[in-house]
Parts: structure tokens; sequence; C-alpha cells
């Protein structure tokens, strides 16, 4: 699986979020509620300060590993933390070093398949913040380009 290393300065995003376990299903059901809620309510229009229009699905407060529970925050990067919306989140992202990948394809299954691969392998992950990006390349669900970004050590 191709990928390069960056580093990615510190941002700040506002989402909604969940917590899950990537265990029998449940992060796949929790993940694609959280998608539907985000879309049907067309909360992106609640968000303020926007900086970009892509949709970050952020993986972060692990409590061990990936086989552990996280929490998941689906939003958009924003200049200002100041106005947080009531049941929206905000949170900083550090700046950390990421290994970046390409996942191209039939939304989900692509970025499913990527993720099934970096849970297979024995990357020295820093589980410090891990995420999906859907932009412009996004847009069509049958041919769709998503990055994907891994904290590494």
């Amino acid at each position: 699986m191709e990928y390069n290393i960056v580093e990615i300065e510190e941002f700040s995003i506002i989402g909604i979020t969940i917590k899950t376990i990537n265990k029998e299903g449940k992060s796949q059901k929790d993940i694609g509620e959280l998608w539907g809620q985000f879309m049907a309510q067309n909360l992106i229009s609640q968000i303020p300060n926007l900086k970009s229009s892509e949709i970050f699905c952020i993986y972060t407060d692990y409590e061990t590993d990936f086989t552990g529970e996280y929490l998941t925050i689906l939003g958009c990067k924003v200049n200002s933390l100041d106005k947080i919306p009531e049941g929206f989140i905000g949170r900083k992202i550090p700046k950390t070093k990421y290994r970046h990948y390409k996942a191209i394809g039939k939304i989900p299954d692509c970025v499913g398949d990527v993720w099934s691969q970096i849970w297979q392998s024995n990357i020295n992950r820093s589980y410090i913040a891990d995420f999906d990006v859907y932009g412009e390349k996004s847009k069509d669900p049958q041919n769709a380009e998503v990055d994907i970004y891994l904290s590494v050590i």
C-alpha cells in the first residue's frame, strides 16, 4: 500500500461526535449514522468560521489502540473555536507527522479497504489523531478519491 510521510500543522475543527469501537461492526454502524445525521441535517451550514468545505472524519482520544474505544468527530476545519454551536464539539488537532494514503474507488468500500490494511499492519502509530478528508474528488461516491492520514511516531 503506497503512502508518503507528511507533517501537518495544528488545525481546528468543529463537528459532531460519537464514541465507538472497531468491534462487531459497531464503528461502521455508528460512523454511518453520524454521516447520515451530518448530511440529512446539512450540519455543515451550522459550522461557524469555516476554513474549507472539505469534510473531515477524525478518529482520536483512543482508549488504547485501534482495538479500544475512540472518539469520531465529523466536521470541517475552522479559523476559530470561539463559537461552537450547541450539539457540536470543537477540537484542536496538534501538529504531527502522518502517513498519507489515498483511497480510490467506491465509498465507503475504498476507505474501509485502506483502514483494514492499516489495522493488519504493524505500523508504529502515535494514536494522536487519524483522519479521512472528503474533498472535491470524493463527490462522486462511485469513483471517489479520499485522503487518509495516519498519525505516526
